[in-house]
């Protein structure tokens, strides 16, 4: 990568053991990568699932990250630390125990078999948006020209579906402190 570091953000989930142990630990992990720098994290947020089987609601968080890695290898560092955290790709939108995706990497678009950025469903998800819009409400979606606020506003609402957590211990020691939700 040349031109120097990219702000790149990140989502950030889990509903298996303990999600907000999980989350921060990620976080900390990413914060240790040679060529990474946690910038901001969003507060946490009490998701109902979309998709898939029956199963517990989610933590969800967002970060910005200054990278000086290229998208497929920040790609890779995320897929490490799920696997560190103990996640298992098994079923498709199931349960897990820790689920990090790059929904953006500067204002690059990437159509690779394995690596599409932005994120192709962050627009549609306020699990997604509400995080992300907590730290980067004036971020512009690449592809849609559209800022994350706008995007969010026109998502419907429903109720239980994100609800800000309190919890005065996010997202831990030695990384940014979240704007209030």
């Amino acid at each position: 990568m040349t031109g120097g570091p990219a702000r790149a953000f990140i989502g950030l989930g889990a509903n298996l053991g303990d999600p907000q142990a999980a989350l921060a630990t990620a976080l900390r992990r990413l914060d240790a990568v040679p060529g990474l720098r946690v910038e901001a994290v969003a507060p946490l947020y009490r998701t109902a699932p979309v998709g898939g089987p029956a199963q517990p609601p989610f933590l969800n968080s967002a970060a910005a990250l200054r990278s000086a890695l290229a998208p497929r290898a920040l790609l890779g560092i995320l897929h490490d630390i799920e696997r560190a955290g103990g996640r298992v790709r098994t079923e498709h939108w199931g349960p897990r125990l820790l689920d990090l995706d790059l929904l953006l990497f500067a204002d690059r678009v990437i159509d690779l078999p394995d690596l599409t950025v932005p994120h192709p469903r962050m627009h549609e998800r306020r699990f997604v948006l509400v995080p992300l819009g907590a730290i980067a409400p004036d971020i512009v979606h690449p592809v849609l020209g559209r800022q994350v606020d706008e995007l969010l506003a026109g998502l419907p609402a429903r109720p239980g579906d994100v609800e800000p957590v309190a919890d005065e211990g996010w997202p831990g020691p030695g990384l940014p402190a979240p704007p209030p939700a």
